[in-house]
């Protein structure tokens, strides 16, 4: 891409409120052809409203939109297809009973007399498109039975298909491994040569160097300035983003570790397929330690964390908190024995959408004081401690009586480490705790992590992302086939990480 492609779109004094809440003020955007421009900014920062009027699922209060040079209204997610923009959401819109290709071609389905769907066609034209721009994909594997970045180039086909020449990509590695993200690089590369023009939404800063053209920068819903990718450092756009200068690595002091907390013994968790997942896991998390457990997706930390919760019963083994036995307590009984647990996936597992900020905060504790009494809820209570709370983690898009599925998903994360972290639980475990959240934020969740860790709280952190196990971990364990292989000390390098991850380390130790 140079200076001299020509402009495929022009976003003009864009103004978009929410019942008192400007969530874009005035901001001005432009793509060029075969571009990959960047949108970087806070969770809340107004990056996804601005990219979900481009794509007709909201109206701007004042504005104007060009594609191609041509003023257009973009009133609804058809036009918008019509007018060349694909979006690819951060929470994916997909059916997951359904094959690849059935999902792809959906709405513009190829069919036998007019009548019925012509599969054969419709696998045809998936295997064409996905071999056009080398996103490999099997066209007949249902969705549910594919892993998470093969879901992520299914949700990209779907808009190549519906001929998009610009896409726009919302937080795309937010739920992606390492390996799947570099993948995801090389794919939007190759969409670029071919002159897509791409909009990456993002919050990574060390991915928005590597991957964009030019970045722009939003604060609190305002444009506070466009540059192009070159020269840009991390600390750079950390200070652009917040306003502030930022830490980038974790301040803490060496652990001081004593009784142990959370004990695990020759743990065998089975998946719902009947599939073994977890074999014969066996570890100490001591009060005033973090713990990593480091691996690629999908080698039984799920089924190990569900089973360490009470959402999953396991096969054999035990799993004691405080000393006390719940390997087969509900997970009502896990929280009552002294265990928070930050879920990997937020919306399904962390927060119930439909229900206040201040009535998820409230979900472990309602039914005890100063909740309620006698049987009788007190909401203002529940709001008092809503607004507390989200005061003090930050919380942006809204109020205690703010639905959570409003919140965009970093919010969303607040919320739930809010309610588990102000329990004061005596072990708690995190499960991709910074997963889709900003700099500033991860700032703030690793420093409460320290703090907590500090305060005598045993830590179980289970993160994708191999940087904060090595910033936050004191010791570090490495799950590969639902085996423990290897124990590392926190100052183990990223390599010898990824050989235990990969079945090298199998059996060893490193001291």
């Amino acid at each position: 891409m140079t200076e001299a492609a020509p402009t495929v779109l022009e976003m003009t004094h864009i103004t978009k409120r929410f019942a008192g809440i400007v969530a874009n003020d005035d901001i001005s955007f432009d793509l060029r052809q075969g571009e990959v421009h960047a949108l970087l900014g806070e969770n809340g920062a107004g990056k996804s409203t601005l990219m979900n009027i481009l794509y007709g699922l909201y109206h701007p209060d004042e504005g104007e939109i060009k594609i191609a040079g041509k003023q257009v209204q973009l009133g609804s997610p058809s036009a918008a297809i019509d007018a060349g923009v694909g979006m690819v959401h951060q929470h994916f819109m997909l059916i997951p009973v359904m094959t690849v290709a059935e999902n792809i071609v959906l709405g513009h389905e190829p069919r036998h007399a007019d009548l019925f769907l012509d599969i054969g066609e419709a696998n045809e034209r998936v295997r064409e498109i996905s071999d056009r721009f080398g996103l490999t994909v099997d066209p007949k594997a249902r969705i549910q039975d594919i892993t998470v970045g093969q879901q992520q180039r299914v949700e990209i086909l779907k808009a190549l298909h519906r001929n998009a020449d610009i896409l726009v990509l919302d937080e795309p590695t937010a739920v992606l491994t390492p390996q799947e993200a570099g993948e995801l690089f090389g794919i939007v590369r190759g969409l670029t040569e071919q002159g897509k023009s791409i909009i990456f939404i993002s919050h990574k800063l060390n991915e928005v160097a590597e991957i964009a053209d030019r970045i722009t920068v939003l604060r609190r819903g305002k444009l506070i300035d466009t540059i192009p990718a070159a020269g840009a450092t991390e600390e750079s756009l950390a200070t652009l983003m917040v306003g502030r200068e930022v830490t980038l690595r974790v301040d803490k002091s060496p652990s001081n570790p004593t009784d142990t907390l959370l004990e695990v013994r020759d743990l065998h968790v089975f998946d719902d397929r009947g599939i073994e997942k977890v074999r014969g896991i066996s570890l100490d998390i001591r009060a005033g330690e973090i713990v990593g457990l480091a691996g690629i997706d999908g080698n039984g930390q799920t089924e190990l964390i569900d089973a360490m919760t009470g959402l999953r019963r396991a096969a054999s083994g035990s799993v004691k908190v405080a000393g006390k036995d719940v390997t087969t307590a509900t997970a009502y009984g896990h929280f009552e024995a002294g265990l928070g647990h930050i879920p990997e996936d937020r919306q399904r597992r962390g927060l119930v959408l439909e229900f206040s900020i201040a009535e998820n905060i409230a979900l472990h504790d309602y039914r005890r004081a100063p909740d309620s009494r006698f049987g009788w809820l007190f909401p203002a209570r529940l709001l008092e401690r809503g607004a507390r709370l989200i005061k003090e983690y930050d919380v942006r898009g809204g109020g205690p009586q703010t639905r959570a599925g409003g919140l965009s998903g970093g919010n969303q994360q607040k919320v739930v480490l809010a309610r588990e972290i102000d329990r004061n639980p005596q072990a708690l475990i995190a499960a991709q705790p910074t997963r889709g959240l900003d700099v500033g934020a991860i700032e703030f969740v690793h420093r409460r992590l320290v703090e907590e860790r500090d305060e005598g709280r045993a830590i179980l952190l289970v993160s994708l992302e191999l940087e904060e196990i090595l910033s936050l971990s004191d010791r570090i364990l490495v799950i590969y086939e639902g085996e423990i292989v290897g124990e590392f000390p926190p100052w183990a390098t990223e390599e010898e990480l990824g050989v235990a991850m990969t079945g090298g380390g199998r059996g060893e130790e490193a001291a």
